[in-house]
C-alpha cells in the first residue's frame, strides 16, 4: 500500500487566532475500478469559497470526480503499475501535477507521456490515464468547476453532457 498523504488544514480559534485545525493522514481514500487510489484532500462548494473559523471536513461526503457547481477539489491519485482509467470527460478545468513516476495521457487521437514535475491543464477533453510503467505513479489534481461554451457544445454534440463522468467508484464514463 502506498503511503497515504499527510493533510494539514488551518483555521481559527474562537478569538480569531490562526491554528492548525487538522493534521494527519487524509481521512478518505477510495479505490477506483482500475486500482487507482483517490486520496481526497479538500473541496469547496462555492465561488468565492466561504472561509469560516472552523468547518466540517468536506471530504467525508460522497466522492465524485469533478467538483460540485462553483466548487473546487484537490486530491492525490496513485496509479498502480498497469492501471488504465476508463475514457471520461468532465466539465471542469483540472490541473494535474505528476509527483512521482510516469503516466500517459491518452486523448481521442493522440497521447503524451508525463513524468515527475510535468503539469497538465486538462480542459474538458475526452481522455484516459494509463500507467504503462512497472512502478506506481502519483499525481496531484486540482479541479475547478467549469462550463462548456455554446460553441464547444455545438462541436461536441448535444449528448456530450449526458456522458460526463460523475462518480469513479461506480465506473461511470
Amino acid at each position: 500500500m502506498p503511503a497515504i498523504p499527510r493533510r494539514v488544514v488551518t483555521g481559527h480559534d474562537e478569538r480569531g487566532v490562526s491554528v492548525f485545525a487538522m493534521d494527519g493522514p487524509v481521512p478518505v481514500v477510495r479505490t477506483a475500478p482500475d486500482g487507482a487510489l483517490f486520496c481526497e484532500i479538500w473541496s469547496t462548494d462555492a465561488m468565492p469559497a466561504p472561509i469560516a473559523a472552523a468547518e466540517p471536513d468536506p471530504t467525508l461526503t460522497a466522492v465524485t470526480v469533478p467538483p460540485g457547481p462553483n466548487g473546487t477539489k484537490i486530491r492525490i491519485n496513485v496509479f498502480p503499475a498497469g492501471a488504465v482509467s476508463p475514457v471520461h470527460r468532465t466539465q471542469s478545468v483540472d490541473y494535474g501535477i505528476v509527483l512521482d513516476g510516469e503516466v500517459v495521457l491518452v486523448l481521442d487521437d493522440s497521447e503524451t507521456a508525463l513524468r515527475a514535475g510535468d503539469v497538465v491543464v486538462q480542459r474538458g477533453t475526452s481522455h484516459r490515464w494509463e500507467n504503462r510503467s512497472g512502478q506506481p505513479a502519483r499525481m496531484a489534481f486540482i479541479l475547478v468547476d467549469g462550463c462548456f461554451t455554446g460553441g464547444l457544445l455545438d462541436s461536441l454534440g448535444g449528448d456530450v453532457l449526458g456522458g460526463l463522468l460523475h462518480d469513479p467508484m461506480k465506473g461511470e464514463a
